[in-house]
């Protein structure tokens, strides 16, 4: 959606295959609620962006972690996502969720990850235990730089601007971003809470959702947002 090229030793099979095993051993030991309204909020949240989504084939899942001081959400490659219940009070309903699940999808489609794993851990590195098939050993390497590392102000810019996209296509009015990330940076006084940590906001993150917010609501309008 962006037009920026990266250099990327995963294929998009390959990012499926490795969220898979990534998202096991990520999901091991983990409370996931799987009954209630803040289920169903974020089961429906992630059915209506996911069907307005760019997809290669991804197998789009999302878990939510019972955890209430953990404010932060994550995806993996391939499609496969969780949030905690702790990030649910600063979304303030569907909406501020659909500004989470939607930044995080688009990591997913621009394939911030395994970008990031092939920056950090090496072309060579990776193509020998793709080469095998041991994505056991992949996830083992590559949770670290996805799930801790921060992305870098270029991956965060795209994934805000197709995120915004992807809430406006599935009928979620986008100028909830704004407020939401306004919320998120109002909880930085005491250290910034995990979703901050790993995905870094910057002075102009606002002011960028701001100049692309005109585009994103003619998107809204036309996929009926507003109307009765």
């Amino acid at each position: 959606m962006t037009g920026r090229r990266s250099l990327n030793a995963f294929s998009t099979s390959q990012d499926i295959e490795f969220g898979r095993e990534a998202y096991t051993q990520v999901l091991t030991g983990q409370k996931v609620v799987s009954t209630g309204k803040n289920h169903e909020m974020v089961t429906r949240a992630m059915t209506r962006l996911a069907a307005v989504a760019d997809d290669a084939g991804y197998e789009w899942e999302v878990s939510l972690i019972q955890d209430d001081a953990t404010v932060n959400a994550f995806a993996l490659p391939g499609g496969k996502m969780a949030v905690y219940t702790g990030i649910l009070p600063v979304c303030q309903g569907e909406t501020g969720l659909a500004v989470v699940m939607g930044h995080e999808i688009g990591h997913v489609v621009a394939r911030h990850g395994t970008e990031r794993m092939t920056s950090t851990l090496g072309f060579d590195v990776l193509l020998s235990l793709l080469n095998i098939g041991d994505y056991t050993q992949l996830a083992q390497m590559g949770l670290d730089v996805i799930l801790n590392l921060p992305n870098g102000r270029a991956q965060e810019s795209e994934a805000d601007e197709i995120g915004l996209i992807y809430m406006a296509r599935a009928g979620y009015d986008p100028r909830e971003a704004i407020a939401f990330w306004e919320r998120m940076e109002s909880l930085s006084g005491g250290g910034p809470p995990e979703f901050l940590s790993t995905h870094p906001s910057h002075e102009t993150r606002i002011e960028n959702l701001k100049a692309q917010l005109p585009a994103a609501l003619e998107v809204w309008q036309r996929a009926g947002g507003g109307r009765p």
